[in-house]
């Protein structure tokens, strides 16, 4: 069981550190100097961020998604806490008050792909680059209307 709470100012290590675990796990496609230049970026906005939290019973953060207004801009798991509901709690969450929530995954990461699958989306559209001008095409998904 998590719940789901807002960051605060205490959680920005914390995220950070998520950030950069999830990505490790499952980003195998970036080149080393793309690596670094993302995280570098990731780190001076992230900890600052508007972002939501999944929580264990400690208050430990365990995953965090940030949402600008339909869009899920970014959803990352520590990878110890992936196929344990947190990914699925924190999409129920942002539905819950956006039911046609919109994302872009990364084509080379079929884990999120078919998370997002499992959850619903239906991918609208492709793109070659990402969204700051790097070879890793993006899906453009969309939730589907239940």
């Amino acid at each position: 069981m998590v719940d789901i709470r807002p960051s605060t100012p205490a959680d920005a290590a914390r995220v950070v550190e998520i950030w950069n675990r999830s990505v490790d796990a499952t980003h195998d496609f970036l080149t080393p100097q793309d690596r670094a230049a993302i995280g570098a970026e990731v780190e001076g906005f992230l900890p600052a961020a508007p972002l939501v939290l999944a929580v264990d019973a400690d208050d430990r953060p365990l995953g965090f998604m940030l949402v600008d207004g339909s869009h899920m801009e970014a959803l990352f798991i520590d990878p110890h806490s992936r196929g344990q509901g947190v990914g699925r709690a924190l999409v129920a969450y942002a539905l819950a008050s956006q039911p046609e929530l919109t994302t872009d995954v990364n084509e080379q990461n079929a884990q999120a792909v078919g998370f997002y699958e499992r959850m619903g989306f239906a991918a609208t559209g492709r793109s070659d680059l990402d969204g700051q001008g790097r070879p890793y095409p993006l899906i453009h998904l969309r939730r589907r209307a239940v």
